[in-house]
């Protein structure tokens, strides 16, 4: 019988049948908390110290105290991975606010709940589409504001994402793109975008709502090596549809191109040269040690 995943909770592990928390822990009753999607490539765990960055900075926004150092944090998900032995992997990082009562007020919820749940690598997309490309709509969802609940803090309140994930089921695609509320491109419905027109490669600013996407971020520094311009600035629809090449980025999607979006063709409806060579690129530093923390 092959042996079931443990799941940490707290400091204790727990097969994953039976990994439990409260229902009144506010993360159910209110999307009261953060997370992280973290991938290990090889035994490695892809820019760890960044995701923890990131998580513990969207902690601070909604002042949340994690019960955990940075350091402790680190030590608890790579015991985890000792645990179910896994070397290529995908980790789910949730800390929520806790258990409390039924109000939102959160100093009812004296402890924070802190979860690692480790599952097999994860493929969203398959090789037909890395090779081909997605298709898109530009969902009449806007992105949260950076002054509303914003994704700039990376919060288990996912409804803005499903509401557009929806609306790209119902219309038949692979994925939404949001515009912020004044109409420029923000980012995709769980991964950031680009896009590129005469050899420059652009993406928006986190100014219109979009997660600063680890991934993101990597390839911005990894197009810059290979000679391309990089540029964060604002994007039309416009500019989007008449785009050389457009993909997306995150930490599951990895980067993936578009050959279409709202029925128009991106390019010429391939995946693009600068794409493929970010793609190859990418796939070969998610293995190199120094991107990430050594599980052992």
């Amino acid at each position: 019988m092959k042996k079931e995943l443990l799941i940490y909770i707290n400091g204790k592990f727990y097969p994953k049948s039976d990994a439990k928390i409260s229902v009144y822990d506010h993360g159910l009753l209110y999307g009261d908390g953060v997370f992280e999607g973290i991938r290990v490539y090889n035994g490695v765990v892809f820019k760890l110290k960044e995701h923890l960055d990131r998580l513990y900075q969207s902690t601070h926004t909604i002042m949340l105290q994690i019960p955990l150092t940075k350091s402790e944090m680190t030590q608890a998900v790579l015991e985890t991975l000792k645990k179910n032995n896994l070397k290529n992997a995908y980790i789910r990082l949730i800390v929520t606010r806790g258990k409390g009562d039924l109000g939102l007020d959160p100093r009812k919820c004296p402890k924070p709940t802190v979860i690692i749940i480790i599952e097999p690598m994860i493929q969203i997309y398959g090789a037909e589409v890395k090779e081909k490309g997605m298709t898109a709509t530009i969902s009449w969802v806007k992105r949260d504001a950076v002054d509303a609940t914003t994704h700039e803090v990376k919060s288990l309140n996912y409804m803005n994402s499903i509401l557009a994930k929806i609306e790209a089921n119902t219309a038949g695609v692979d994925e939404a793109i949001y515009l912020d509320k004044r109409g420029f491109v923000c980012e995709g419905s769980s991964d950031n975008i680009f896009m590129v027109k005469e050899r420059k490669v652009v993406t928006p600013p986190v100014s219109t709502g979009a997660l600063a996407g680890i991934t993101r971020n990597r390839v911005m520094k990894l197009a810059e090596n290979l000679g391309y311009t990089v540029v964060e600035r604002n994007i039309t629809p416009n500019e989007l549809f008449n785009a050389d090449e457009v993909f997306f980025t995150g930490t599951a999607a990895e980067v993936v191109p578009v050959r279409e979006i709202n029925k128009r063709i991106i390019g010429d409806g391939k995946r693009g040269p600068v794409t493929k060579r970010l793609m190859q690129e990418f796939e070969r530093i998610v293995k190199d040690p120094n991107e990430g923390t050594l599980i052992s």
